[in-house]
């Protein structure tokens, strides 16, 4: 009766940790957040100079590690008698909570591209985004610039 009270337990702190952690945001250039819209952004056109592919790193947001050291955890503690079995809890939660962590991190990761633009006055810059949309060089494109730092590259 113990452990299925434990065991419920780990399962609603985890999918609290889930839902309160929300979905990373989207690294597209077509993925607006909420607070975005209807929110003006500059607009420059250039064309693309350079491609090139780069990975975008996972969210290390700590759902992974919360979720592994509860499991982990509660793995552990099946092991051994007594202070073994309290050893075992403990070494569970720290070798869960690292194993969750690079788990959330490596399913999190996307691949993106570097696009470096040359703006029609000259400027060069260079904007990284999800790959979810094919550029190339010599491609027409616009650059928008929002006032809250976010910068994308759209196809023009």
């Amino acid at each position: 009766m113990r452990l299925m009270k434990t065991v419920a337990t780990i399962v609603v702190v985890a999918a609290a940790s889930l839902v309160l952690s929300g979905c990373p945001s989207s690294m597209s250039g077509g993925a607006y957040e909420r607070s975005q819209a209807r929110g003006a952004q500059d607009v420059y056109l250039g064309y693309v100079e350079n491609v090139r592919q780069v990975q975008i790193e996972g969210t290390k947001s700590g759902v992974g590690t919360v979720g592994g050291a509860a499991l982990g955890g509660l793995a552990g503690s099946t092991i051994g008698q007594g202070r073994g079995r309290i050893a075992g809890a403990v070494g569970g939660a720290v070798l869960g909570g690292l194993a969750g962590s690079a788990i959330e991190e490596g399913a999190t990761q996307q691949p993106g591209l570097e696009i470096t633009v040359r703006l029609d006055n000259g400027r060069m810059l260079a904007i990284t985004q999800a790959a979810d949309e094919p550029f190339y060089r010599g491609d027409r494109v616009q650059v928008l610039a929002g006032y809250d730092g976010t910068t994308r590259v759209a196809h023009y």
